[in-house]
């Protein structure tokens, strides 16, 4: 049966130390003044474009969601160095109350695959500067892509130190967030094993438009956060928990019927994303959408949330119906046709919930239970918590015969959600796998920045019953490459002609704002191989 998430993280106690190594440091410390509180950011870079963010405090009374303040003008930079000798682009934009006081602005006619840096200057104070970089030009011929991965930031949960351990880097060409960029919970709802770290703001769960503006205004207040924004640009999508767990097309997990319609809360969480997230939006509010790195690769980003069926239960029905979808039918459209018909070497799809099939028949019940809250694997039939795509099979049936149809190569999915480690092949039939190898592309799944893993859940230590999982996992699902269920961090996704590797970085300490990190392990796909093997190290 589906496990309530939030019954059971109430119940967990905190538990075990961890060991502490000396952190790197983000670089010299930023500021921020009050007009600038909640920094800058930049993403959706395009050859000759990228979208810049930033959010003023004009007056005392302008606080996130209070719908005051004046109307006010800003303008805006970007220059070839960090000294602003060189400003090659500028202008001015206004902002008010009914923007909650956030800036977009596109800065247009930039060079391709170039460093810039950039800064808002509002009545003569000056916003923290950011780094960015436009794309190359569609056809240029690129050596390299490099990306931070991240999912799953819970406040609640800890500090944000893998954002500082990833701001630290200076290789970085992007940042790739894949969703639950914050959470919904009210204080107290959704913590480190039920221990609330940091408390949410507003206290109650965000329901309406003044909630999500001011939860996502306290998200902007971390200044590793921060850090990380000033130093890349970033390609973002969500996943639920911008909204509600366990979101779909007409409602959630957690929406109930005495906090209004779904179509309102929708509406807020949806309006206050737009506003605070460096993201571009497309017709009818869209945004999944498509970014090229030259000849090298080509990300497309998904939206699993708007427009798919609700969750199976075990009475409520197949999740192998085909009348049911996870991506609807025009996403589904536009992204095979868009995997099938590009010529970049490497098609990347930004993708929210795990796409790998998993079969959990040999696994004990403690580990079944929190693998099912946790991923939505199937146990029987029906998936314990039907949320990823192995509650959609008809879906995903559909996009890999696509890319078998029509000899699609090197399709990688880089993925979050699960507060887990994993590298996968993606069988085009899971049952056959084990003999004939046949695999359609390949996953590289991301674990959590904050929110609980396994060993939360079964209230451990790290690393002491996880193991007995993950060795089971991988005997009962050959395509299985790595699993790793307990720890926190980040990824780093290297893409070279040759192969794309993603390295694992774990923290030491989610609880510590000063944890150090440690480095896990390394797996790569080669070109043309769309299997996943492990390599030696990591990039750097």
């Amino acid at each position: 049966m589906p496990f309530d998430r939030r019954t059971f993280l109430r119940t967990s106690a905190i538990a075990g130390g961890a060991l502490l190594v000396p952190a790197a440091l983000a670089g010299p410390a930023h500021a921020a003044s009050p007009q600038f509180a909640h920094g800058v950011a930049s993403g959706d870079p395009l050859p000759d474009n990228v979208l810049l963010w930033t959010r003023v405090t004009p007056t005392p009374d302008a606080t996130p969601g209070s719908g005051a303040g004046p109307t006010v003008e800003l303008r805006w930079e970007v220059a070839t160095d960090p000294g602003f000798g060189n400003v090659v682009a500028a202008g001015t934009t206004t902002t008010g109350p009914e923007r909650d006081h956030t800036v977009k602005v596109a800065a247009g006619g930039l060079r391709p695959g170039t460093e810039y840096h950039y800064r808002f200057t509002f009545d003569g104070v000056r916003s923290p500067a950011g780094r960015t970089r436009t794309a190359p030009a569609t056809g240029a011929e690129v050596a390299r892509l490099r990306l931070g991965l991240v999912s799953c930031s819970n406040w609640q949960a800890g500090y944000f130190s893998a954002y500082r351990h990833l701001a630290a880097r200076s290789d970085l060409d992007g940042v790739l967030h894949v969703g639950d960029y914050l959470y919904e919970y009210p204080v107290g709802g959704y913590g480190a094993r039920g221990v609330t770290v940091r408390p949410h703001e507003p206290a109650t769960e965000i329901l309406g438009l003044a909630d999500y503006r001011r939860r996502h205004a306290q998200y902007k207040s971390d200044p590793d956060l921060q850090a990380l924004h000033r130093a890349a640009p970033w390609f973002i999508t969500w996943d639920d928990h911008e909204y509600a767990n366990d979101t779909w097309s007409g409602g959630a997990e957690n929406h109930q019927p005495d906090e209004g319609p779904w179509a309102a809360r929708k509406a807020a969480a949806h309006q206050a994303y737009f506003e605070w997230m460096p993201v571009r939006m497309g017709p009818e509010g869209r945004i999944y959408r498509r970014f090229r790195w030259g000849r090298l690769a080509e990300l497309s980003l998904l939206d699993l949330r708007t427009y798919r069926s609700k969750q199976t239960t075990p009475s409520s029905g197949d999740p192998g119906d085909p009348s049911r979808t996870i991506t609807g039918d025009p996403q589904m459209a536009w992204l095979t046709s868009g995997l099938s018909e590009t010529d970049a070497r490497w098609k990347l799809v930004g993708n929210s919930v795990m796409i790998t099939p998993i079969s959990l028949s040999n696994i004990e019940s403690r580990f079944l239970e929190a693998l099912g809250e946790l991923i939505g694997l199937p146990v029987g039939s029906v998936a314990a918590n039907a949320d990823a795509w192995d509650g959609y099979t008809a879906d995903r049936r559909e996009l890999l015969g696509h890319l078998d149809d029509n000899k699609v190569r090197n399709t990688v999915f880089l993925t979050g959600d699960i507060h887990s480690s994993w590298a996968a092949d993606i069988p085009l039939d899971r049952s056959s796998y084990w003999w004939n190898r046949n695999s359609a592309a390949t996953e590289f799944v991301t674990t959590s920045v904050t929110s609980d893993n396994i060993d939360d859940i079964l209230r451990v230590a790290p690393r002491t019953v996880s193991p007995i999982a993950e060795t089971a996992l991988r005997a009962r699902n050959w395509h299985l490459g790595y699993v790793e269920l307990d720890s926190h961090g980040y990824s780093v996704v290297d893409v070279s002609p040759e192969r794309v590797q993603v390295d694992w970085y774990y923290l030491n300490d989610r609880l510590s704002p000063t944890s150090g990190v440690r480095y896990g392990t390394s797996m790569a796909t080669a070109d043309g191989s769309q299997r996943v093997r492990t390599v030696d190290g990591p990039v750097g």
